[in-house]
């Protein structure tokens, strides 16, 4: 036998056999098994001309220790489910025995370290992390603010039960998203409590003017709940990790036997990323049919995280004093500030046509599907996106971190900025259900980019949001369409918000022949009014909205610049636009 066929024989063995066609290959679950099938791909696509490779995973559940790397090497390669193949960043919990009306169970180490997470689910089902109230409606408000001192001030009813907790923690929140505060003293005065917070978030959270927690003369301050405390598990369905002990410690909703129940946490943050580079991208990838679960993100247990928009947090913020007047008609500036980006289950950088198609993800702590740097073409479409805690599809740059986040953006390399990304017929449902300032679909920096036929519902925040920089100068942003999706049931959580939301100067871009409806109207909202169908927020420019159902003609234009065109919005619009808005069916 010749090198060349024993070669091909050791690769058929390692990948589990040899299809009938040359170039398919299968897979069998295993933590490393993708890993392995695209290293000996690799090999045998060296020796055939790099053919392009089919790899047929297998169904089952392909636990992670790391993520699956997609590189250079494994351009022209589809990953195809064969069946029901689950890509999976979590550990099960077992062991589990009771404990009064408690079940608890140890928390093994994972790669060696011990093992924290803000997640957890039974039987597929996402539990609570332990807090203070069940309805959302009943949450207290604060009382004062203290930016000197970094101190809010709040009713003493509201913490008499953390007066003891080591790493309990606030989410406050604020206009347009929440903050989460790691705690870190708690001083009773009376009926009132003052909470001061650990650094960094604490200091970024006081210096920012924007979003701020808010104290109204109409009893709408800033509304809040507290979680992460023991002595708040109690209730059916929360759970607290003792990170201390490594137990974890539940109670059980009706009807779930911990003895079988199958309970898992998340331990891995990227399952899976394409590593190229801006001259040697990944290309021509294709993932089919596979769902990814359960991912981490575990920044806001370490820094906290105090967001400026769309689930970017701020590194640095501070108010201007006086503010800045801009030149070339932008909107006066009273604040600077430079954000990072959220984890993500999925990441795309340097790459071309990277494609995810029938593909399922749900049960992701943060962003579950993020497109960001030099990234050409590709497509997710008739995906499903469900139980994610923050944005569902991200796509281009808002700005590296050492750009402030309100000068436009226009980088040297143009290859950075995301384009020609289509993202169609795919069905968002229950996003940003932790960090509630997050997006259905979110757009930074991009240009010909399409977000077509998708129906979003059953989100915190904004549907769907295009662009960044709060300014109207010109910059890589053109070209863009969002059209034909339908949403409904947004802003379950935060206000200042609308279904389709633009920002800054994006010229020959289009909102049309879209459906917004059935808004969320939450009690704490800071503003009960401040909600909108359509929204063009500061320096939006050259965009044309027209064509766009909504109930009534509640839209904002707010410091925009120039070259905005709108056309026949409202409940007007004709029924034959209306009825083709979301997924379009499969023929």
């Amino acid at each position: 036998m010749d090198t060349r066929s024993i070669l091909i024989a050791l690769i058929s063995f390692i990948l589990n056999g040899l299809c009938a066609n040359a170039a398919d290959f299968n897979v069998k679950p295993g933590a490393f098994a993708v890993e392995r099938a695209l290293q000996e791909t690799r090999v045998w696509r060296m020796q055939n001309n790099q053919q392009p490779v089919t790899l047929h995973l297998q169904p089952g559940v392909y636990r992670l220790n790391q993520p699956i790397i997609l590189r250079p090497e494994d351009s022209g390669i589809t990953l195809k489910a064969d069946g029901d193949v689950v890509i999976s960043g979590a550990v099960q919990l077992k062991g589990w025995r009771r404990q009064g009306k408690l079940w608890v169970a140890d928390v093994p180490e994972f790669n060696g370290r011990p093992l924290e997470f803000r997640q957890l689910w039974v039987n597929g089902k996402k539990a609570i992390r332990a807090r203070d109230v069940c309805d959302f409606e009943d949450m207290y408000r604060i009382l004062n603010i203290d930016k000197q001192r970094e101190i809010l001030y709040v009713p003493s009813e509201a913490v008499k039960k953390i007066l003891n907790s080591r790493h309990a923690e606030m989410v406050l929140h604020e206009m347009w998203c929440v903050a989460n505060l790691r705690i870190k003293d708690v001083k009773v005065m009376g009926d009132s409590a003052a909470i001061s917070f650990h650094q960094p978030e604490s200091h970024i959270h006081f210096m920012h003017p924007w979003p701020s927690p808010m104290i109204t003369n109409n009893g709408r301050n800033s509304a809040f709940y507290l979680t992460n405390a023991k002595e708040l598990l109690d209730q059916q369905g929360e759970w607290y990790l003792d990170s201390k002990e490594q137990k974890v410690y539940y109670m059980p909703r009706l009807g779930e036997n911990m003895a079988t129940a199958d309970v898992e946490v998340p331990a891995v943050e990227t399952l899976l990323k394409t590593e190229g580079t801006p001259d040697n991208p990944v290309r021509d990838i294709l993932m089919d049919g596979i769902r990814f679960e359960y991912s981490t993100w575990m920044r806001p247990s370490i820094q906290g995280h105090a967001p400026l928009q769309a689930g970017m947090y701020m590194i640095e913020a501070y108010k201007l004093r006086p503010g800045l007047n801009r030149p070339n008609g932008d909107h006066r500036l009273d604040n600077q500030g430079w954000v990072g980006r959220p984890g993500a289950a999925v990441v795309v950088n340097n790459a071309e046509n990277v494609s995810f198609v029938n593909c399922l993800f749900s049960h992701h702590a943060s962003t579950a599907l993020d497109y960001h740097l030099f990234v050409k073409g590709g497509k997710v479409e008739r995906c499903r996106f469900q139980d994610i805690g923050g944005t569902a599809v991200l796509a281009g740059t808002f700005g590296p971190e050492g750009q402030e986040a309100h000068i436009s953006y226009s980088p040297t390399d143009e290859r950075e900025i995301c384009t020609g990304l289509t993202i169609q017929n795919n069905y968002v449902d229950d996003a940003a259900n932790e960090d509630w300032g997050c997006i259905g679909i979110a757009a930074g920096y991009v240009r010909n980019i399409k977000i077509l036929h998708n129906e979003i519902s059953n989100v915190s925040y904004t549907g769907i949001s295009m662009g960044w920089g709060w300014n109207q100068q010109v910059n890589l942003m053109k070209n863009n369409l969002v059209k034909g999706n339908l949403i409904h049931h947004y802003a379950r959580h935060m206000y200042d918000t609308a279904g389709i939301y633009t920002l800054s100067c994006q010229p020959h871009s289009f909102v049309e022949e879209n459906v917004v409806r059935d808004i969320y109207h939450p009690g704490y909202a800071h503003d009960p009014n401040h909600w909108f169908y359509l929204y063009t927020d500061e320096g939006s420019s050259y965009i044309t909205v027209r064509n766009n159902w909504t109930p009534a003609e509640k839209f904002l234009k707010n410091a925009n610049g120039p070259g905005n065109t709108w056309e026949n919005n409202g409940p007007m619009v004709a029924d034959s636009i209306k009825s083709r808005a979301g997924v379009v069916p499969t023929p």
